[in-house]
């Protein structure tokens, strides 16, 4: 009897890696937030850092996996090649227009509740994330691209669906912020967005065992690494703040 090999996203979410998955979908930064007990400063602080990627690397990012897509006018209108381009171009048109509403979402939040979204320094976990996302879409072309994005949004996804799933027991109840930023990547909508990834992802029949394949897995396990390092510890806010 014959089996069906695991997709790609599947094979890559089994792999044991140097930072394990944990570090970055339950760091102490979201197990603090977890519990209802993150400072407005280290609230403040996060959201700086990820207001300033939002806003300055991702657009660029995106951009250079754009650029990559393999239009060609020897593709058939109905032609496989033509509507999995046509794909790809939907999904990251649709990123384009999220992070431009997310980058308003943040500066919205930070001005209802309070929280400083000026006034502090780039972490350089912040700059090492822009950096490695710029490095991959320049150099992986369009499949190391799309695996860094599906990677990072996956990642996203489960380190704030850990949060939810946790905020029931929370020593005290979150701030409406926090909630906020909770439904923000963990409402049906930001799921589809990853499942849509994932699929496109699968798609490009890239396998275990290849040189892709091995790219592929080094792409998963560097962004585990950068995710693990963007969540600021406590230390960080009278070091970076001006």
């Amino acid at each position: 009897m014959s089996t069906t090999a695991p997709s790609l996203t599947s094979h890559l979410l089994s792999l044991s890696t140097p930072i394990p998955y944990t570090a970055a979908t339950k760091h102490e930064f979201l197990a603090t937030a977890a519990k209802g007990l993150l400072s407005s400063d280290r609230l403040s602080l996060y959201l700086f850092q990820d207001r300033l990627y939002a806003a300055h690397g991702y657009p660029r990012f995106i951009g250079h996996i754009l650029s990559a897509i393999p239009f060609s006018s020897l593709h058939g209108l109905r032609s496989p090649q033509e509507g999995f381009n046509r794909r790809i171009l939907e999904v990251l048109t649709y990123s384009l227009q999220n992070v431009v509403r997310e980058t308003g979402f943040f500066v919205e939040t930070a001005e209802k509740y309070g929280l400083k979204l000026d006034g502090w320094r780039e972490r350089k976990a912040t700059r090492d994330y822009t950096a490695e996302t710029i490095r991959v879409a320049a150099s992986g072309g369009l499949e190391g691209g799309l695996v860094f994005l599906w990677a990072m949004e996956r990642v996203y996804l489960d380190a704030w669906k850990y949060v939810k799933s946790q905020l029931s027991n929370a020593a005290k109840p979150p701030s409406e912020a926090l909630a906020g930023l909770v439904d923000n990547w963990t409402n049906t909508e930001f799921e589809k967005f990853v499942k849509d990834l994932e699929d496109i992802v699968n798609g490009l029949g890239i396998q275990p065992g290849t040189e892709a394949g091995n790219r592929a897995e080094e792409i998963w396990a560097r962004v585990i690494e950068l995710e693990a390092a963007f969540w600021p510890p406590e230390g960080d806010i009278a070091l970076l703040f001006l």
